[in-house]
């Protein structure tokens, strides 16, 4: 059964943004590697067929192109999709960032915008 987000919305979610990234992140079993499918400012998707509970927090690491090292996240699963529960859904879980300090913002959001740029208009969000 697919669960919506359990997150109050303080306002509008940011755009997101379709670029598939390679991310790690730990489990219980240790780390594993997916792939994210969508990423804005305050988070991403990945996708996976094995999606962690809502309100589990999670460590990242991420590498964005353009940038020297990857660097690690804080987050924490906000909605997850099930598999096979509806047609043309990505299984997978959505991951809000949280205590992301100043350095990191600016990255991720140099990246998002410089994403959106490259995109077409109708593909911008």
């Amino acid at each position: 059964m697919a669960e919506h987000s359990q997150k109050p919305h303080a306002g509008p979610r940011a755009p997101r943004l379709e670029y598939e990234l390679p991310v790690a992140y730990k489990t219980v079993a240790g780390f594993v590697t997916d792939w994210a499918v969508n990423i804005s400012r305050g988070g991403l998707f990945i996708n996976t067929q094995k999606p962690l509970p809502v309100g589990t927090h999670v460590k990242l690491i991420v590498s964005l192109p353009g940038t020297e090292f990857p660097f690690d996240l804080a987050g924490r699963v906000t909605r997850i999709n099930e598999t096979h529960v509806a047609p043309n859904q990505v299984p997978g879980m959505a991951i809000e960032f949280v205590d992301v300090d100043e350095d990191k913002r600016v990255r991720l959001e140099e990246f998002v915008e410089r994403l959106r740029k490259a995109l077409p208009p109708e593909d911008r969000g």
